[in-house]
């Protein structure tokens, strides 16, 4: 993996250069070391040698050195026939990392590998090629947002397609605006019976599971770092979230429900009850998935709808025909628009 600096250090996790080799043995001392402390030697970053604390970004902790020489013993095995050499070379580090990780052992937490952090578009996608290559039964994701583009479903498939291969079943939650992509349509023509859709009005944060034994979550807003969490408590949570959820949802070959109040919409609705909670316009359209001017033409409509004059009386109205998610009483069923 290239990035800035490399030039500067080029090369592998088996030969350090002597910057780097300083850095990262005081960081498996220590147990981590200020995210400063490896800016002149990036090496240790692209190598995933170091890594983000999870507690707390500006300092970054050691990969096990033992996790450091079974990956280097991948490696160098399907390159044996190539080169001897790189074998020797790569016994010889191990020794050294060998050395180091009786010291971190005595001071590492036995849960260290339960919660990891993938710093890099590249190491995610890394990860989830791995988790995928191992899943043999299921895999549940929920997708926050609109409507999905090409580019973000063409991503996945050589993942989902791998998934299908296998038999192995999934399962998706969206908001409801995702129905009117053609993209999706078109994914889920493909996989078949392999995934089944479900849509809600909003979801949580982006989550994939894979055998409910590892997921993932973004760690950033720009999703640019994950979370990968393997810790049974953890995930067992995450499962139990989005099976709630999945019961709530709506399958994806159904229709949405008439809100059973004439002239206002499903979308209406929600916008309806997220303006009854005090939101305002930028939220509500990031959590249904859609722009803000699209959300405040809806508001617009909803206020025409039901005769508002501005926002407070908007939010009268929506009280009134029971848009706020209040339960209301038995004679209300049947409700009306005030004034028709």
């Amino acid at each position: 993996m290239a990035g800035h600096g490399t030039e500067e250090h080029p090369h592998g996790a088996d030969r350090l250069c002597e910057v780097g080799e300083r850095v990262y043995s005081r960081a498996v001392r220590r147990g981590r070391v200020p995210r400063t402390d490896a800016g002149p030697v990036p090496c240790l970053l692209e190598l995933a040698l170091l890594h983000p604390d999870p507690d707390d970004m500006d300092w970054l902790v050691p990969t096990s050195p033992q996790e450091v020489m079974s990956r280097l013993l991948r490696g160098v095995y399907d390159e044996v026939r190539e080169s001897q050499r790189r074998v020797g070379s790569a016994v010889a580090a191990f020794e050294r990392y060998a050395g180091l990780g009786r010291k971190l052992q005595a001071s590492a937490p036995a849960e260290g590998t339960s919660i990891r952090v993938l710093d890099g578009l590249s190491r995610i996608q890394a990860a989830m090629d791995e988790a995928t290559d191992a899943c043999t039964s299921e895999v549940l994701t929920v997708q926050p947002g609109g409507i999905r583009r090409e580019a973000e479903l063409t991503e996945g498939l050589h993942r989902a397609l791998a998934l299908r291969g296998r038999g192995v079943r999934m399962r998706d939650l969206y908001t409801h605006v995702a129905r009117h992509g053609q993209g999706l349509l078109n994914y889920l023509e493909l996989m078949g019976d392999a995934v089944e859709a479900r849509t809600l009005d909003e979801v949580i944060d982006r989550l994939i599971l894979f055998d409910r034994t590892v997921a993932f979550i973004p760690a950033n807003a720009d999703r640019t770092m994950a979370l990968e969490l393997r810790h049974p408590a953890l995930v067992e949570y995450l499962v139990t979230v989005f099976e709630r959820l999945w019961r709530l949802a709506i399958p994806l070959t159904a229709p949405l429900p008439d809100t059973g109040i004439e002239g206002i919409s499903h979308r209406e609705q929600s916008i309806a009850a997220l303006l009854a909670e005090g939101h305002q316009d930028a939220v509500i359209a990031e959590r249904l998935g859609i722009s803000v001017r699209t959300c405040r033409a809806h508001i617009a409509r909803l206020s025409e709808t039901l005769g508002a004059a501005n926002r407070t009386q908007l939010g009268v109205r929506i009280a009134q025909v029971g848009l706020d998610g209040a339960p209301r009483e038995a004679g209300e069923a049947a409700l009306r628009v005030p004034g028709q």
